[in-house]
């Protein structure tokens, strides 16, 4: 058996359903043969189906499309008052979170706490 791909881009599984449902291959073989190589739990039977119809239906892009939803809150001032608070000032290690949450408010707190340099100058392990 091949060893599996890990983490694969969800565009180049989508690019693979794309090429095997215009070579005329079924669904159902389609979903056994992504699972061969990239593993069980890359995409279910019933999303495989509805790739093969979409493309089918004259869909050509396989990478995801822009939706509507909650916007990002993370803007250019948002970004200048964190390199303000903690990366131009070096990380100082006195800065603590509660400071950092009133300074850039509370919901936009958490698209920065990902960050790992961010992180580090709120001296999160």
């Amino acid at each position: 058996m091949p060893p599996t791909i890990v983490s694969p881009a969800a565009c180049e599984v989508r690019a693979v359903i794309r090429f095997l449902s215009a070579k005329g291959v079924k669904p159902i073989d389609i979903h056994r043969e992504i699972c061969e190589v990239y593993g069980q739990n890359i995409m279910s039977d019933g999303m495989v189906r509805k790739w093969v119809r979409a493309f089918k239906d004259g869909r050509t892009n396989v990478h995801d499309e822009e939706r509507s939803g909650r916007p990002s809150v993370v803007n250019e001032d948002l970004v200048q008052k964190v390199d303000e608070k903690c990366f131009v000032s070096h990380c100082d290690r006195e800065l603590e979170l509660p400071e950092i949450v009133f300074t850039l408010g509370s919901k936009n707190v958490d698209g920065f706490a990902q960050n790992p340099t961010f992180r580090q100058c709120i001296d999160v392990p």
